[in-house]
């Protein structure tokens, strides 16, 4: 299994993108502005969308995509997502007001864009490839996911600040090689990242303190996602002094993992 990162900056600009990973050739994990980078051919190949959540950096290029995939390619995209996720798409965007409704096009009974609703613990699997849903603790439901490939997994938390819940489940993974969490904002902007629910390092650094010792000799590779635009060396910076115990990088847009 193959996992490309299509765009993982918290913001726009330059060569920035939003969040989006492509696994293999047919499977989205959120679908921000970093889709947009992919080839026709590319788009026509895509059947699957995993959504950890409802934020536009995260779904902002599925209307898109479904708009220029439509009528070439027959088969329909199915986005997964929890219950939340999916009203919103239906209430928000899908509504002929943002953006046609294409859970109705071409008809109710066929239509290009299916909903799947996923619930936590609850695999999905396409082809031998695993995909887990995983708790977040973010300003709206949210979830992330753990990514299996049978010979190794990465997890990716999505929008997420403090939560208990993730790494229970994240500790009983035996096969963990990479780990991809976020961390928006600076240690100066703690009371920012409290509110919207995000990440900086102070924040990171408990988190990451709840990973079993097994995965600390194992040599996870973690990677951090969600930099806000403008502060990623400080936040980097700040991340670096904190000496924890992993080795630690800044995820970069194209990077690619093997599981």
């Amino acid at each position: 299994m193959q996992i490309k990162i299509l765009g993982c900056s918290g913001g726009i600009g330059a060569e920035l993108r939003t969040t989006s990973m492509l696994v293999d050739q047919d499977i989205l994990i959120d679908a921000g502005t970093g889709v947009g980078n992919l080839s026709m051919d590319e788009l026509l190949k895509i059947d699957h969308i995993l959504l950890t959540h409802s934020h536009l950096d995260h779904i902002a290029f599925i209307p898109f995509l479904l708009d220029t995939v439509m009528g070439i390619r027959a088969e329909p995209i199915t986005v997964h997502a929890n219950k939340e996720t999916l009203e919103t798409l239906r209430l928000h965007i899908f509504n002929w007001k943002v953006w046609p409704d294409f859970n109705a096009i071409p008809s109710a009974d066929n239509p290009f864009l299916r909903y799947n609703e996923v619930k936590l613990g609850e695999t999905l699997e396409f082809n031998g490839r695993k995909f887990t849903p995983l708790p977040a603790n973010h300003v709206v439901p949210a979830i992330g996911y753990h990514v299996d490939s049978g010979e190794a997994s990465l997890v990716f938390t999505g929008d997420t600040t403090v939560c208990d819940g993730l790494w229970v489940e994240v500790n009983k993974i035996k096969n963990l090689k990479y780990l991809i969490i976020e961390t928006a904002f600076s240690n100066s902007e703690l009371a920012l990242a409290q509110l919207s629910k995000h990440l900086c390092p102070s924040l990171l650094m408990s988190e990451l303190a709840s990973l079993a010792m097994h995965h600390t000799h194992n040599a996870v590779e973690i990677y951090i996602t969600h930099l806000k635009p403008g502060e990623g060396e400080s936040i980097m910076q700040e991340i670096a002094e904190s000496h924890l115990a992993f080795a630690i990088q800044a995820l970069k847009q194209q990077q690619k993992f093997h599981l």
